[in-house]
């Protein structure tokens, strides 16, 4: 009897099956992701839907938005150290200071970290008309 109530408590705990996204929801991740790495090279994201205005995101909108996430966080006073400090002066030797630019954007578990995160938000909107830009809709 023992037996059969652990079999049935292992039953009702069970989680459901993971829910696979939609063939529709995988392109749109694929190209929110594909768009903001072009964002964090630099580069500018756009396109165009037929008969429609040109759209998306520059590398300043981009920068602009970093720019005000951080100020954000500094007026927040979520930045325990001084790591604008510390990043301005690394550039200025021409050397890179992850640490300080770490600590100045947050934490993120998206896989491009917090510029990733951040340039999909200023992307999400637009994503479903790029895809049909794609799709020559």
């Amino acid at each position: 009897m023992n037996a059969a109530l652990i079999a049935q408590l292992n039953y009702e705990s069970r989680t459901p099956p993971p829910v696979s996204e939609s063939p529709k929801d995988e392109v749109r991740a694929e190209w929110l992701y594909n768009a903001a790495e072009e964002l964090l090279r630099g580069c500018g994201v756009s396109f165009q839907r037929r008969m429609r205005k040109p759209q998306g995101v520059t590398a300043a909108q981009f920068a602009l938005a970093v720019d005000e996430h951080v100020n954000r966080r500094l007026a927040d006073c979520e930045i325990e150290t001084s790591a604008l400090g510390w990043l301005l002066i690394s550039a200025e030797r021409g050397q890179a200071d992850k640490t300080s630019t770490a600590e100045l954007l947050g934490r993120s578990d998206h896989p491009l970290g917090k510029l990733g995160e951040i340039a999909e938000e200023l992307l999400a909107p637009m994503a479903d008309d790029a895809i049909k830009a794609q799709a020559g809709q």
